[in-house]
């Protein structure tokens, strides 16, 4: 489970260290391990947010299956498909703990010196810290939207 999050830098390469208590638990998933190097590898991707997604392996294998399960037609299916899978990358975690950030990827979350890494459970977010700074601020901004929040979590259950 991925909780809390950690500020990294990116490096002029586009390199960036997964916090080390991430990568404990992303050597704990077998699937998640390259060839006879030992790497670990992870699968990053855009979204819906100004984020990029870091799965270990099990996870996105899980989430393709999933997706592959879906109607291969219905419109919300394939944009799905088009906006998480055709820009997803396999990335190895060097020895160092460092990852490359592809440039495209890089560019769409705005990634430049000062990431974040942020928990979600069973994957990662990265952030541009200014970013996420914002969504933050803007997801409890006001009254109502704090109040949204809290009626949808009781919904939920929560």
């Amino acid at each position: 489970m991925f909780r809390g999050h950690h500020e990294h830098a990116i490096d002029a390469k586009g390199r960036t260290s997964v916090p080390s208590r991430f990568r404990d638990q992303l050597a704990s998933d077998p699937l998640s391990h390259a060839g006879s190097s030992g790497e670990l590898r992870i699968v990053v991707t855009s979204g819906v947010d100004p984020c990029l997604l870091a799965y270990p392996m099990k996870e996105w294998l899980a989430f393709e299956e999933k997706l592959a399960s879906l109607p291969k037609f219905d419109p919300s299916v394939v944009m799905i498909r088009r906006l998480y899978v055709s820009s997803a990358v396999e990335v190895e975690v060097d020895k160092l703990g460092r990852l490359l950030v592809p440039k495209e990827l890089r560019d769409f979350a705005g990634l430049e010196r000062e990431a974040l890494w942020a928990g979600m459970g069973d994957h990662l977010e990265l952030w541009s810290k200014e970013r996420f700074a914002a969504a933050r601020h803007a997801a409890i901004a006001t009254e109502d939207k704090r109040l949204e929040i809290g009626k949808r979590l009781a919904e939920l259950g929560l």
